[in-house]
């Protein structure tokens, strides 16, 4: 993180399981680092016709978790 800033909000962690795939993230202060993790996993290369809509919102939870953002505040010291 710059110098006088810290965390004030971090985006909430993800943990999406739709038995065809999975998806986890998660975004923590560690000191003055922000560290984000995420892990994509395919399990069945195909999808039946009839689940394409789970599939849809399965992609949308993962671009809506791709736009979220750290908020950083200054801290008392750096005026």
């Amino acid at each position: 993180m710059p110098p006088g800033f810290e965390v004030d909000e971090l985006p909430p962690p993800v943990n999406v399981n739709d038995g065809f795939a999975a998806y986890h993230s998660k975004t923590e202060a560690v000191g003055q680092v922000l560290r984000y993790t995420r892990t994509l996993e395919i399990k069945d290369l195909s999808v039946p016709a009839d689940k394409a809509e789970q599939l849809k919102d399965f992609y949308r939870d993962i671009a809506g978790d791709e736009r979220n953002s750290a908020i950083l505040k200054r801290t008392s010291q750096s005026h």
